[in-house]
């Protein structure tokens, strides 16, 4: 391969001189050749300090729904900067963001705003143990909420320390976490109803929440099993426990109602991040007006000096006005774009002898390598991701795609923003018949 990346590499190494590392998020030392650094980006695309342009499908590990830098948000960015950043202190448009946010999510009765998802997580969790008094929050392998002591619980085991199938484990990435948090814990398999009514009932009485991504975007992109969802908001009945859906990812890319609008379900809390404030730090956390009721009461702690900054919620209104206006046919425009992607995308791995195959609902998507030997067909759950997915063909790949002006996540996801065009999945295909061509003749098994 060249080296179209000497810039970002001479950047890089003066990086580790002063930022720890050399990066700010640790998964950012994952991309390969080097980790990039950009100048500047415009709608669907960006340039790189080596001058290299990109079609952008990473858009901000999804936060950039509405693209790089649109006009419009610049606009109302600007206009709150020359009024004010930061009060510490109440504004109207907190008030105008809520109720935007009560007229778009028919649980979203009464909300409470931070600055990142991962302390949403931390708030939802604290908030379910507080209103229920009971000690241990369900979630499920794979799913990602946060890096928190409690949002990495049994994220990403490796497979010799997976646990039984009856009993996944409760492992931790990292070290310096508070031990105990792991005790608070239970841990299920995605997509098993029957599995899951199983570790309920292992725990009866004792669970406060059942925590989830509605599509498990962060490993594989793999939808709810039928009954699934259902299955969830049963047993959170019958055990008096919150049902809290993390949409981090999936809210209003999903449409205005989110993922529980577009999958048909009612949670009792919901934690949007990214595409809420359209790339600045802004969180939220919604739900029925009843569980906030310990937080009402001060028995519940929710803080922070950050919280409801005005120039976050300037975003944040802009962001939000941009859905409504879509209307209902969002996000039929970003799945018709994702599925064009995705049969162009197959199209090349089948001419280019690539085991390459696509999962998700389109407007986000996952593309698996398979391993030599594994079976084709839909993944279910990380276990069955991590045996069937070969992740170094994929690094090869997804530098293959980068080398030709492709950009995607570094662990296979694909994100459609609204200002991708049909234009730019031309390109783009074009642009990867090219990376297929480079993968097919330099990847060795």
């Amino acid at each position: 391969m060249t080296d179209r990346f000497t810039e970002s590499r001479r950047l890089f190494e003066r990086a580790q001189q002063s930022i720890a590392g050399g990066v700010n998020s640790g998964i950012r030392k994952m991309e390969q050749p080097v980790p990039l650094y950009f100048a500047r980006g415009a709608g669907s695309r960006l340039w790189d300090v080596d001058g290299n342009e990109y079609l952008d499908f990473q858009t901000g590990q999804g936060a950039l729904l509405f693209g790089h830098a649109p006009t419009g948000l610049a606009d109302a960015l600007a206009a709150q900067a020359r009024l004010g950043t930061h009060w510490a202190a109440q504004s109207e448009l907190e008030i105008d963001v809520a109720e935007r946010l009560q007229s778009m999510v028919p649980g979203a009765e009464r909300v409470r705003f931070n600055n990142s998802a991962t302390e949403v997580v931390m708030s939802a969790l604290r908030l379910a143990r507080g209103l229920t008094g009971k000690p241990l929050v369900l979630k499920f392998e794979g799913h990602y909420h946060g890096w928190s002591d409690e949002g990495l619980v049994g994220f990403a085991p490796p497979p010799d320390k997976w646990g039984t199938a009856d009993e996944p484990t409760r492992l931790h990435p990292s070290k310096g976490i508070i031990p105990e948090v792991l005790d608070q814990f239970v841990v299920a398999r995605w997509n098993d109803p029957e599995h899951l009514r199983h570790r309920v009932d292992q725990y009866r009485g004792k669970i406060a929440a059942i925590i989830f991504e509605p599509a498990l975007c962060n490993t594989g992109c793999l939808e709810p099993a039928a009954g699934l969802l259902a299955t969830i908001r049963e047993l959170c009945d019958r055990e008096g426990a919150l049902m809290i859906a993390d949409e981090t990812i999936t809210g209003f890319r999903f449409g205005a109602a989110c993922a529980q609008g577009y999958y048909g379900f009612s949670p009792d809390l919901t934690i949007f991040g990214k595409a809420i404030g359209g790339g600045v730090p802004f969180a939220a956390l919604a739900g029925k007006a009843k569980v906030f009721d310990p937080i009402i009461r001060g028995e519940v702690v929710h803080a922070g000096t950050l919280n409801a900054n005005p120039l976050c919620l300037a975003a944040s209104r802009w962001c939000l006005d941009e859905i409504l206006a879509l209307g209902p046919q969002h996000p039929a425009g970003l799945q018709r774009l994702g599925q064009r992607l995705i049969a162009g995308l197959e199209k090349l791995a089948r001419e280019y002898n690539v085991p390459l195959q696509a999962q998700g609902p389109a407007l986000v998507f996952h593309t698996t390598l398979l391993k030599p030997g594994a079976a084709t067909g839909p993944i279910r759950d990380y276990r069955d991701y991590v045996q069937r997915h070969d992740a170094p063909r994929w690094a090869h790949l997804r530098r293959c795609l980068l080398e030709h002006g492709v950009r995607a996540i570094e662990r296979g996801l694909w994100f459609l923003s609204l200002a991708h065009s049909d234009a730019d999945i031309d390109t783009a295909l074009t642009r990867a018949t090219a990376a297929f061509a480079q993968h097919a003749t330099e990847w060795k098994t």
